[in-house]
């Protein structure tokens, strides 16, 4: 699966969000906050650029999902093995 340049994008700022997510859970400790102010803009525009990032990730995988289940399809019968 080649990765274009959104996917790398989105995909880095996920594992941003998720060890952020991480810290936060196991020690209480925002790092995106600590580094750009608890009420700073910037650390807003990243907790939403993360967001959507995700989403952007689930539609992704959904498509990719729904792309391999079309190929799982029976193919039709071929002409030459039908029975007469």
């Amino acid at each position: 699966m080649k990765m274009n340049i959104l996917d790398w994008i989105t995909f880095i700022l996920v594992i941003i969000g998720g060890l952020n997510w991480g810290l936060v859970g196991a020690a209480d400790f925002d790092l995106v906050a600590e580094i750009f102010g608890a009420d700073s803009s910037i650390a807003m525009v990243i907790y939403i650029l993360v967001g959507i990032s995700a989403l952007y990730m689930l539609v992704m995988m959904a498509m990719k999902s729904k792309g391999g289940m079309e190929m799982k399809k029976e193919a039709p019968p071929q002409q030459g093995s039908q029975m007469n």
